[in-house]
């Protein structure tokens, strides 16, 4: 075992401030990773904060981890001393259930072992994230990240980039198709980007005017304001896909009427309350209501690489680990354009 500098949440709402964690010796599976970059996911404040209940403190978070391997287990086959690595949402799964077996390893069904918050699966010993100097991983949930990726670009990939990419690729987004992105944010951002790359019409919806020259920039070919009344007259029946990022409350049933016949809309964000649906907001138009989690292992390499051949990164600001309670501040009110990625080595200043 070794003493690893980390930062934590003591306590639910309780500021982050230093803290040590003990990383496991590698095993013959195993990769030691020295964390670079860990991109602060808006999930990271809630389980922070422990709104969505069942938090286990301290709390180190972090899912969104790049980093370069330092040493590998002899089993290991994949990666070496020097390679650049990311660890996403996931450390473990049971590999033996029928999702574990078709690359779906975030269902697993007996509990995925999550990057934190959580235990490996002996369902003991606990998970610490990314917000740390190093984290050891089995080989098979270690994503080799491409060369040509900026280290701290890609880190918010790791769940922002995984979360946008998965519901394009499930409703196959292509050239032609008429997408929509609702909420220009961190995940947002990443779904103007990846749609506009394949070939899609992305068209951005948003509550502030301002964002506008901003989507454009990203790939959007056209944004309209869902403060106006009329956009919803003006765009209905419009898309083949809307990606619903917002975790704000708000009428499915308004997005709903801009899908043409055999559309789908995706959510993504999580509202604080459940949200009433009409059915005849679905049964005309034989329209569909979906949502979208993560991805798999195998699904994440994909993006990763897909990413790498297009040249995708999140935008980011990186910040030292000693701002990352301030950064929480700014996140909440929305300042931040797209993401925050802590520069991990600020930890030796901590």
């Amino acid at each position: 075992m070794s003493k690893t500098p980390a930062y934590a949440a003591p306590s639910p709402g309780a500021p982050l401030a230093p803290f040590t964690v003990e990383r496991r010796d590698p095993g013959p599976h195993d990769v030691l990773i020295d964390i670079l970059y860990c991109g602060v996911c808006h999930s990271d404040i809630h389980q922070a904060r422990d709104e969505w209940g069942g938090g286990i403190f301290p709390m180190v978070p972090g899912h969104e981890i790049i980093g370069r391997v330092r040493q590998v287990g002899k089993a290991v086959t994949r990666l070496a001393p020097g390679d650049v690595a990311g660890v996403g949402c996931m450390v473990d799964s049971c590999r033996e259930c029928d999702p574990c077996r078709h690359d779906s390893e975030q269902f697993c069904e007996k509990g995925a072992a999550f990057t934190y918050n959580g235990t490996e699966m002996d369902r003991r010993t606990r998970t610490y994230g990314g917000y740390s100097t190093r984290v050891v991983v089995d080989e098979r949930f270690v994503l080799k990240v491409p060369a040509s990726l900026d280290p701290a670009g890609a880190a918010p990939l790791l769940c922002a980039g995984i979360t946008t990419y998965s519901p394009l690729r499930q409703w196959n987004c292509k050239p032609g198709d008429r997408v929509a992105v609702v909420g220009l944010g961190g995940l947002g951002h990443m779904a103007v980007k990846l749609a506009a790359s394949m070939g899609a019409e992305v068209t951005m919806l948003s509550t502030s005017a301002s964002k506008e020259a901003d989507a454009r920039r990203l790939g959007a070919h056209g944004f309209a304001s869902t403060k106006d009344a009329s956009t919803f007259s003006r765009l209905a029946g419009r898309f083949d896909l809307i990606v619903d990022t917002i975790s704000a409350p708000h009428d499915y049933n308004a997005y709903l009427g801009l899908l043409r016949p055999k559309g789908a809309m995706v959510l993504l964000g999580v509202p604080p309350e459940p949200t009433p649906v009409a059915a005849f907001s679905l049964i005309s138009g034989n329209k569909r209501l979906a949502g979208s989690l993560i991805g798999g292992i195998a699904e994440t390499q994909e993006m990763l690489d897909y990413c790498a051949a297009h040249g995708i990164v999140s935008d980011v600001e990186i910040i030292p680990i000693q701002k990352i309670n301030e950064a929480y501040d700014r996140m909440m009110r929305g300042d931040v354009r797209y993401r925050f990625v802590i520069d991990v080595s600020s930890l030796a200043r901590a």
